[in-house]
């Protein structure tokens, strides 16, 4: 069985290439395919519900294309909703709207931990299982997070990415997606721990917040370059700030004395790797991850678990899984994505 230290390398162009069909509107489409090989079986009565933390989100685009294809596998029905904003109340009335049509399972990215319980809470009081996924919530509101990768092997992966760039010293700045994001947190927490422990000639000046809009994050990426003269490196864990960071950098003066690092998607950053903006950035397969979350929430919804530790369930293509301490599931491992090897990824 692989557990859930299961690491995904290679990422399958099929489903690579559906994932770039979802656009930013909600949708809804039912398959009827036969029953995925791994849980409980397909059932017509499976509605799981898809909310990102923002609709229009490539990086949510793709992971929610991996959902659909796994609910179609299990012959359910997929829906996508969202708010257009990453905001910490906005995914609430969608979360009430689902609950309230008798949704299997919600499948959500936290905007906030906290935020969205009360909403959580009521759903699952209502029959509606809950999986957090990307970024979590508070353990009580949810029956299983998924997670993409350990946030220690994220964070340490950034750090030490920056930190060979920039030959092991001098300063760096985070720019990170929203201030209250769970997992931004947890991953600039950890990456604070590295660098004292493992770096301590890099100095972190500063951390802004772009709220994973790509103006917001264009602009804070030109006032940490303007604030911070002998700024020598960013770290930016959010697709959205990495790829427009990237798209300042590439038309500055500061392109190839400021290195630019962090979490994105190939194929909005291959342009940047292969001008040499970027030299190395990371990110799991987030198909894989919005497939692994579907096949979970369906396990949740017809019983084969409950979420304690130590459960197990199969999912799909991917294999054999089990939650781990306080209902978590990893995914895997980041892979690292630099001019070696981005052209075969379609993402």
């Amino acid at each position: 069985m692989r557990t859930i230290t299961r690491r995904t390398a290679v990422f399958g162009a099929t489903a690579l290439t559906i994932a770039l069909a979802v656009t930013g509107c909600s949708k809804a489409s039912t398959g009827d395919s036969p029953s995925g090989s791994g849980t409980g079986g397909g059932s017509k009565n499976l509605n799981i519900v898809f909310i990102p933390k923002n609709l229009g989100n490539p990086y949510f685009d793709a992971s929610d294309a991996g959902g659909k294809t796994a609910v179609e596998e299990l012959g359910g029905k997929y829906s996508q909703v969202g708010p257009q904003t990453a905001s910490p109340d906005a995914q609430v009335q969608y979360i009430n709207t689902a609950a309230q049509q008798h949704a299997s399972a919600i499948v959500i990215s936290a905007n906030d931990p906290k935020a969205i319980g009360d909403a959580l809470t009521q759903a699952k009081e209502s029959g509606t299982k809950v999986v957090t996924f990307d970024s979590d919530t508070d353990p009580q509101y949810r029956d299983i997070f998924v997670n993409q990768a350990s946030p220690e092997g994220i964070a340490k992966a950034q750090v030490d990415g920056i930190a060979k760039q920039i030959g092991d010293k001098g300063e760096i700045a985070i720019l990170s997606a929203a201030a209250n994001a769970t997992n931004q947190n947890a991953w600039i927490a950890l990456m604070k721990k590295d660098l004292a422990a493992d770096h301590p000639n890099v100095k972190l000046v500063d951390t802004v917040y772009g709220n994973d809009d790509d103006q917001t994050s264009f602009d804070k990426t030109a006032a940490l370059l303007q604030t911070h003269p002998n700024l020598k490196g960013i770290i930016s864990p959010t697709t959205v700030g990495v790829a427009a960071a990237a798209r300042y950098l590439s038309t500055s003066d500061k392109k190839g004395k400021v290195a630019l690092t962090g979490l994105g998607t190939p194929n909005q950053m291959k342009e940047y790797v292969k001008d040499g903006t970027v030299k190395e950035f990371y990110l799991w397969n987030p198909s894989d991850l919005g497939y692994l979350a579907a096949y979970a929430a369906a396990a949740l919804a017809d019983g084969s678990i409950t979420g304690k530790e130590g459960d197990s369930f199969k999912a799909g293509k991917l294999g054999d899984y089990k939650v781990g301490a306080n209902g978590e599931v990893l995914l895997g491992d980041p892979t690292a994505f630099n001019s070696s090897n981005i052209d075969q990824f379609n993402f």
